[in-house]
């Protein structure tokens, strides 16, 4: 699969789109595991760039193509059973050239996402009563004016208020163009000039550069600022992060809040292939952060448990896996070994509820992993059946199987082509893979009674 962490918007030709990824945390001595579950998507290789929780039973999901061939994509998935069954489909906004940048929902049938034009910003907020089946967009007055507007976020804190947020209007020191409702989305009205604190000369926000808790919401720039409400928009701070710049190539960074006051700042320096990575913590929202000290971790898509000091960490790149701090990223536990499958975005309700994005095979196979039990520091099951590591590989990878003293492997590229099959024996096997060319692949192993379908990277 296609290696996604960070996908970045165009300002002009710079801006950066920060897709929204966070991973899973949490911390108990019973023993918990990954449960795959099919997205439904027709098309193999879709990720999740974000999963959205509402409640026990309603997730929803955007998506976007991990097979590498870079194509944009307007879909999302969602469940009202707790994951039993997933309901893919697309969001049609009117225009295929734009964005998704991120969902908002409220309930099984209601929700909200943000769409933008990649060279020129435009775009706006589109919201679906009834499930995905379509969308309509709202505030269609703003966010029309190329080189003036561009649209970057929409949160909705319950089913009547939202905000959407774009980047200064205008070439000169104009507003964040926000606008909040009340409504539902029926009518928006522009938050103020005095509401707002003054933008920097050439400041602008970020695709996916934001987080939220409770009534707070947050929104980072370019100057390595961090603009803040804890009243639903009414009102609006600002303060200099540890970092200069969000979203570049040279620097760049994410927050996270367990609360609205605590909060996590995910600090990258990049110097050719080297990246320095380093943390900071505030207690009071963002206003002030301590000293930055190096990340001590492996995996670096994160979030919190919401309301705890626990946070997870997982990667799609080795090594792929998931592992948990409990003391807010102080330190870092790897809690599954190399080798298993990509774990991507995730999103949790408390400690025992939670998803966690992987790649779709089929409609029937793949796509997502649910939490089942609770997730520890020294207690993990890894719910897949073989493992197939390492994982991306350039020529020998070992398949190891779970119950199963023979099995049968046969090995499909992108496209459904199967390009090599193979009988196997003993729990543990190598095979060559240097003959294949580069992009991704889907192992699939089945014994008489186990089948599993694993996703490889050949390099």
């Amino acid at each position: 699969m296609l290696f996604l962490l960070h996908s970045f918007k165009k300002f002009k030709t710079m801006k950066k789109l920060l897709l929204c990824f966070s991973l899973i945390a949490l911390t108990s001595t019973i023993n918990a595991q990954w449960t795959s579950q099919a997205t439904g998507f027709s098309a193999a290789s879709r990720g999740l760039s974000e999963i959205k929780i509402v409640d026990a039973n309603t997730v929803w999901g955007i998506a976007y193509d991990g097979s590498g061939l870079g194509l944009d994509i307007q879909e999302f998935t969602v469940t009202t059973n707790g994951g039993a069954s997933w309901n893919p489909g697309i969001i049609n906004v009117g225009n295929t050239a734009l964005q998704i940048t991120n969902i908002s929902p409220v309930s099984g049938t209601t929700a909200w996402v943000g769409a933008f034009d990649a060279t020129d910003g435009l775009g706006g907020v589109f919201k679906t009563s009834d499930g995905g089946l379509t969308w309509e967009q709202q505030n269609s007055s703003a966010y029309t004016t190329p080189g003036v507007s561009w649209f970057n976020v929409v949160h909705f804190f319950n089913a009547n208020v939202g905000l959407t947020m774009g980047d200064p209007i205008g070439s000169g020191l104009g507003e964040f163009e926000i606008y909040k409702t009340t409504d539902g989305g029926a009518n928006w009205t522009a938050i103020s000039a005095a509401a707002l604190p003054n933008p920097l000369s050439g400041e602008y926000g970020y695709n996916g550069g934001y987080a939220a808790a409770g009534g707070s919401f947050w929104f980072t720039t370019n100057k390595g600022r961090v603009y803040r409400t804890t009243d639903q928009g009414v009102t609006w701070t600002v303060a200099q992060a540890p970092l200069t710049d969000f979203g570049g190539t040279a620097q760049n960074g994410r927050i996270y809040f367990s609360d609205a006051n605590n909060g996590y700042l995910q600090k990258n320096v990049v110097a050719g292939a080297v990246t320095t990575r380093t943390y900071a913590t505030t207690t009071n929202g963002g206003t002030t952060w301590s000293a930055t000290a190096p990340f001590t971790g492996t995996r670096f898509i994160l979030n919190y448990i919401p309301g705890t000091t626990t946070m997870v960490a997982t990667s799609q790149a080795a090594p792929v896996g998931t592992s948990i701090s409990t003391n807010n990223g102080a330190t870092w536990t790897d809690i599954e070994p190399t080798g298993i499958e990509q774990r991507g975005a995730s999103a949790f309700l408390n400690s025992t509820t939670g998803w966690c994005a992987g790649f779709s095979s089929d409609p029937l196979t793949d796509g997502v992993f649910k939490l089942t039990g609770t997730l520890g520091a020294q207690n993990f099951e890894n719910a897949t059946k073989f493992k197939v590591y390492p994982n991306p590989a350039s020529s020998i990878v070992t398949i190891s199987a779970v119950n199963a003293d023979s099995y049968k492997l046969s090995v499909t590229d992108i496209t459904g082509k199967v390009v090599m099959t193979k009988s196997l024996n003993g729990i543990e096997n190598t095979l060559d893979i240097s003959s294949l060319s580069t992009g991704a692949y889907f192992f699939e192993l089945s014994s008489d009674n186990i089948k599993d379908v694993v996703k490889i990277l050949k390099n």
